[in-house]
């Protein structure tokens, strides 16, 4: 059986794809930054927080790290509800991706702080800073360096992981996928179109996140 191509019947819900498109560019860059801020609370809270915090951040790291994302997902959106907390689409979409970074980077980021030599600290404390000034100004700015590479990947990761939000509808690239080939029957062209845009925005990602830590870590013109 020979099939034929016919990418022109994608074209009249070209919009519907660039919507999908800002949807997931939107939840990837807000559930970074709140999932880094997460993991950093998280890191610090095991390293430099009473044992009783650092057990609760564990807890909650391991049970994570040990579920399935499209589980947490549902979660948040079908069975918090049932407590009393309802949550739209998006919200519980941001929530979900939020502290599904949020755990993962705060081992990666608690790996970075164990890395940083305790004479850095030591010397720190010795000019009179306190705790927290030298938390985020001699362990933090080192840390986030030494694992910089590795947080970009669990950001990509988590990016590319977000596809799973359209069970929940919320209206992401996947969910433009699956309408449309519900629509045309296209489902081949589709896909194959929503996977060459997950390359390329895996692709951009990364690079602007390599232009983000030249730029932080070794400063500009260099």
């Amino acid at each position: 059986m020979t099939y034929k191509l016919h990418f022109a019947d994608l074209l009249p819900y070209w919009d519907l794809l660039l919507k999908g498109l800002v949807f997931t560019i939107l939840l990837t860059i807000v559930s970074t930054v709140a999932g880094t801020a997460l993991g950093t609370l998280g890191a610090s809270a095991r390293t430099f927080g009473p044992r009783w915090l650092d057990r609760l951040t564990g807890a909650y790291v391991e049970v994570i790290r040990n579920t399935p994302f499209i589980v947490q997902l549902f979660f948040i959106f079908f069975g918090l509800p049932a407590a009393g907390i309802k949550l739209n689409e998006t919200t519980a979409a941001v929530l979900a991706m939020t502290v599904n970074l949020g755990a993962y980077s705060t081992e990666i980021i608690r790996a970075g702080i164990q890395a940083v030599p305790k004479g850095h600290i030591e010397a720190g404390a010795s000019l009179a800073m306190s705790r927290l000034q030298v938390l985020r100004h001699v362990v933090l700015k080192q840390a986030f360096e030494k694992i910089y590479p590795a947080l970009s990947s669990q950001i990509v990761i988590v990016m590319l992981g977000s596809a799973v939000v359209s069970q929940i509808s919320a209206e992401d690239l996947t969910y433009a996928a699956n309408f449309i080939q519900s629509r045309n029957f296209r489902a081949f062209e589709v896909y194959l179109v929503v996977a060459g845009l997950y390359l390329l925005l895996a692709i951009v990602t990364r690079a602007a996140l390599r232009g983000i830590g030249r730029l932080v870590f070794r400063g500009p013109g260099r």
